[in-house]
């Protein structure tokens, strides 16, 4: 039972800290500023409902694409630890992640009538970084339904909290102020370092252990 619900806590925790909702807000607000508030809430509910299927599509084949792939999960554990500990450095320095967006990318989607696709879906909430979480708890969590069902209720409600923060983006910025996310962004950045680093950690023991060095 103790491992069972530190395992749904990380996954909540994980899956909160890389799609960062309250970061989504100042994103939102910038690319839809020439929107009216029922345009913005119509590219908001696509933007959702795309980075879900992407999601589920990884959560499904994730796996099999490694297996055909000859990549060992212990190998996926270290590489996605790697990933999300990157991500997490950008977060606690204040930088827009390359992971989620880059400039040239910030640039193209402001000429964008929709960005609910490009660069909402992907990859500000179904990027490199979610993908690689969604492979890496489904793979943990394989042989238990119980834990499947931890890691289906951390996608949706951090996929919920995106939905509410993104429609809620202009009152978010009014109340809590850019610097008032940057602070909580630097704190999930913490979190998920520590997140990546665990990571890295339970691939490489695995990989010893499945190696026979230590039997």
């Amino acid at each position: 039972m103790d491992i069972s619900l530190t395992f749904t806590i990380s996954a909540f925790v994980t899956f909160f800290t890389v799609i960062d909702p309250v970061g989504l807000a100042p994103v939102v607000v910038g690319l839809t500023s020439h929107f009216s508030n029922a345009q913005r809430n119509v590219i908001v509910a696509r933007a959702t409902l795309i980075s879900a299927g992407i999601i589920l599509f990884f959560a499904v084949v994730g796996r099999y694409l490694l297996d055909r792939l000859g990549i060992e999960l212990y190998a996926f554990n270290i590489a996605g630890g790697a990933l999300l500990f990157l991500v997490a450095v950008d977060m606690l320095f204040g930088r827009q992640s390359g992971t989620r967006e880059t400039k040239a990318e910030e640039e193209e989607a402001m000429t964008r009538e929709d960005i609910s696709v490009f660069p909402l879906a992907i990859p500000m909430i179904a990027g490199p970084g979610t993908i690689a979480t969604t492979i890496l708890y489904v793979g943990q969590a394989a042989p238990h339904p119980m834990s499947l069902l931890s890691v289906a209720a951390a996608i949706i409600s951090a996929l919920f909290l995106a939905w509410l923060a993104m429609r809620s983006c202009t009152w978010i910025i009014k109340h809590v102020g850019k610097t008032g996310i940057l602070v909580l962004s630097r704190i999930l950045g913490i979190l998920l370092a520590a997140l990546a680093i665990q990571f890295i950690l339970n691939g490489i023991a695995t990989y010893i252990h499945s190696s026979g060095f230590i039997k």
